[in-house]
């Protein structure tokens, strides 16, 4: 008989720089680390004097790119049973050794700690700056990072093993550089409600289409939006406004957000494909949006991370009525912990007509 592995003590094999712990070291550990910490290990600190404590959850604060950051409980066997999905799908083993540099507020951080102590996996934290692996001093099985992270260290990723980065959306013009990467780097999709990514894709492979891990099962409703149903972490179907292109009963192709669509002239418009055939043009940070027009309804726009404005910006290679019609300039882009885009908050900084 198979014995369920649970969120009650650490494997046998886990530790934490380089340390053997039980939850009682544990214990004694947080309280070092809250009283005498940096930031990072602060926050650590208070996540493990949650995760051991007697209670069967967690509170999870989301990333709030779609509106106000909220807090969801979630059950910590779910948080155990996605590590455990994720630990088969990248053959993690007891002693492999993992990176944390992500912070310890946000579900994917959270998660590196957990798959740890339940896969017995031998932990390092770095602090999580815009270039975490710069001054590392041996080489890790498995990284997880957010897209600015990957894009610092390029030069250093030969020594991480396998790599999941999420937060963000990977641009075209990263990829471009990772494709036969000596490292197995891997887009993550997912959001705080799944107890982070249910689906993967392998970008150093040069792969379009996400597919689910074990246990996940996907559909799409009538608006084409992304349903899952990951029953070992959630007992409901999980509705999202992602827009996708089902390429099997396992795989899809990521388009844009339904919430987000632009609807010009009765012509819908999905802005992050739009972005995405820009990305080649325009070297700054942008994003594509719209605003209300008297004729079409709405018309697109774009906003550019930029203090100059272009002298001669085209748009000739995007159909006519994909082409913005206003170009607003910002000196930053609002953005999450991640570096994914705060549209609303990004556009209530320009004043559009």
């Amino acid at each position: 008989m198979t014995q369920t592995i649970t969120y009650t003590n650490p494997h046998s094999s886990f530790k934490l720089e380089g340390v053997f712990y039980d939850n009682t070291g544990l214990s004694y550990l947080a309280e070092r680390l809250i009283s005498e910490g940096e930031s990072y290990q602060v926050s650590l600190g208070h996540f493990i004097q949650q995760w051991i404590d007697s209670s069967p959850e967690i509170n999870l604060q989301t990333s709030g790119s779609n509106g106000t950051p909220k807090t969801i409980l979630m059950s910590k066997q779910a948080m155990v049973n996605s590590a455990i999905t994720t630990g088969n799908y990248f053959k993690l083993k007891p002693g492999d050794s993992a990176l944390s540099c992500l912070p310890f507020e946000y579900i994917a951080a959270k998660m590196m700690f957990v798959r740890a102590y339940v896969l017995g996996l031998e932990m390092d934290c770095v602090n999580p700056s815009s270039k975490p692996l710069k001054d590392l001093k041996r080489s890790y099985d498995f990284c997880a990072m957010v897209p600015l992270q990957l894009e610092n260290s390029i030069e250093y990723l030969h020594h991480i093993k396998t790599i999941i980065v999420g937060g963000a959306k990977v641009s075209k013009a990263l990829m471009s550089k990772l494709v036969n990467s000596h490292s197995a780097i891997y887009e993550t999709f997912g959001m705080t409600e799944t107890v982070s990514h249910i689906a993967v894709k392998n970008i150093s492979k040069s792969k379009d289409a996400f597919e689910v891990l074990p246990s996940v099962s996907i559909g799409v409703d009538t608006r084409n939006c992304l349903f899952i149903k990951a029953p070992h972490i959630i007992s409901t179907l999980i509705q999202t406004n992602d827009v996708v292109n089902l390429t099997s009963k396992t795989a899809f192709e990521w388009i844009g957000r339904f919430d987000t669509i632009i609807n010009s002239g009765g012509i819908k418009i999905a802005p992050e494909q739009l972005e995405h055939q820009l990305e080649g043009f325009i070297e700054e940070r942008f994003f594509i949006a719209s605003q209300k027009d008297n004729s079409l309804g709405e018309i697109i726009i774009i906003v550019i991370e930029r203090s100059i404005p272009y002298k001669n910006l085209s748009f000739d290679a995007l159909e006519p009525i994909k082409r913005p019609k206003h170009t607003y300039y910002v000196d930053a882009i609002k953005e999450t912990v991640s570096g994914k885009i705060k549209r609303q908050e990004t556009l209530d900084l320009v004043i559009l007509e």
